[in-house]
Parts: structure tokens; C-alpha cells; sequence
């Protein structure tokens, strides 16, 4: 089936100090790498960038360039909610999958995508997501006394993307606000209204660029990645991000 690939690149980067979505890593603007990802994959008949209304002219450029053809762009909302929401109405009704991707999160790979995509039926979704290694400590509020020791054995954590039917997206979307219900990520919607919602275990680091420490990180692992990509022709990284 075809699918369509909603990236929410609408915050304002607050940890990090400046708006992240541009921030140039390794040659490309942070959410160009995930542009450039999911446009080599022909599955993806469809990319919507959900950004902040300032931003849309440059991210306009940039999807032109990344993914012709194929991509385009929407105002997000207040929170990442809305924004997720925003993208999903943009997405095509020929379009029967469509999974939602933090724009912040620049180092999925075309295999752990793929992993999430093949996991989802009627009623059932995914997400990719990383097992805990860290003890985890519930604590009581501000005196950040330890109340409990969570067992980690069944805990994981979750991050983008996530996967699902087009149609199963939009009603979890639309029940929460009907029930003006708040959720951090698009798979608590989906659990909430019934949908069986599976873990995708990531085989590459996946993490969330929020703090300066993870810009210098994701800077090398991306700059790795092209260096291992040879020779120059037929490295599509390379090629999209000097195109």
C-alpha cells in the first residue's frame, strides 16, 4: 500500500535555546535528513512537513529539493498534538498507511522504517521504540524523593516513527480532541481508542536532538554515516545533501 510520511518539525527548540528544525548537521538542515530518508523510498508516495508559519517559505525550498514532487508543507499548531493532527489532514486519501516522525529526530534508517511499515494491519499500529537499560525511579514532585524503583524489564522507550493506518491516525486524532485528551506521542491516541499498538525494536540509534550535547552527537554519527557511504554515485545521502 502507499504511504505518506508526516514529520512534525514545528517546536521551537526551547532546551536546545533556537529553533532546531534547520540546523545544519553535517550538511543538511536537521530535518532534511529525514526528507532525504523516507523520499529514496518509493513506498512513500507522500511527505508532509508540519512547521512553524515563519518557517514555511525555507522549508518549502528545502522539500522541493530533497523530495520534488512528493512533498509538501503545513502550519503546525500550539503543541506537537496539534501539529501531528494538522499533518494527518494534509495526507492523501490514496495514501492507506501513514506514520508520524518527530523532525528532531534526524538518524532513522530506511531499515527501521521498512520494520514499522510491515507491522501494521487493520487495527493494529507501531512504533519503533528502545529497551531500558537505566534503573528507573519514580519520584515525588519537586522534593524529588524516590517513591518506587520501576522494574525495567518491560519498559520501553518510545520514539518515531509511528505507524498506522491512515484512517486509524485520523480517528485517534479526532477522539482526542472531541475528549479533549492530550498526549505526548500519536501511539498513546491510538492505544487509547482500541488500536493494538506493537514495539519495533530500533537497530540504529534513534534518539531526539534536544540539548546542545546531542546536536555535537548527531553531527558525528551523521558525518560517519556518509563516510562509510561509497563510492560517491551511488550514495544517496551524499548525493541529496550536496544536490
Amino acid at each position: 500500500m502507499k504511504w505518506a510520511a508526516v514529520i512534525v518539525a514545528a517546536g521551537r527548540g526551547t532546551r536546545l535555546g533556537r529553533p532546531k528544525q534547520l540546523l545544519e548537521l553535517a550538511g543538511l538542515p536537521m530535518v532534511g535528513w529525514s526528507i532525504s530518508t523516507f523520499a529514496g523510498m518509493d513506498e512513500i508516495a507522500q511527505i508532509v512537513v508540519v512547521t512553524e508559519v515563519e518557517l514555511m517559505d525555507e522549508m518549502r525550498n528545502l522539500v522541493a529539493r530533497l523530495a520534488p514532487g512528493r512533498g509538501e508543507v503545513v502550519a503546525g499548531g500550539a503543541i506537537r498534538q496539534e501539529s501531528a493532527y494538522a499533518g494527518l489532514r494534509a495526507v492523501r486519501a490514496d495514501c492507506e498507511g501513514a506514520f508520524v516522525h518527530d523532525g528532531a529526530r534526524p538518524l532513522v534508517t530506511v531499515r527501521d522504517v521498512r520494520a514499522g511499515m510491515a507491522a501494521v494491519r487493520p487495527g493494529r499500529a507501531a512504533l519503533l521504540a528502545t529497551a531500558v537499560v537505566d534503573t528507573i525511579k519514580q519520584v515525588n514532585g519537586d522534593a524529588h524523593r524516590v517513591v518506587a524503583t520501576i522494574d525495567r524489564r518491560n519498559l520501553w522507550a518510545a520514539e518515531t516513527p509511528q505507524f498506522a493506518r491512515s484512517l486509524d491516525l485520523l480517528h485517534a486524532h479526532r477522539r482526542a480532541r472531541r475528549d479533549s485528551v492530550t498526549a505526548t506521542d500519536d501511539a498513546a491516541l491510538l492505544e487509547r481508542v482500541g488500536v493494538e499498538t506493537i514495539v519495533i525494536p530500533s537497530t540504529t540509534p534513534n534518539f531526539k536532538v534536544t540539548l546542545p550535547a546531542d546536536v555535537a552527537r548527531a553531527k558525528s554519527l551523521l558525518s560517519q554515516r556518509l563516510s562509510h557511504c561509497h563510492p560517491e554515485p551511488a550514495c544517496p545521502e551524499r548525493r541529496r545533501r550536496e544536490g
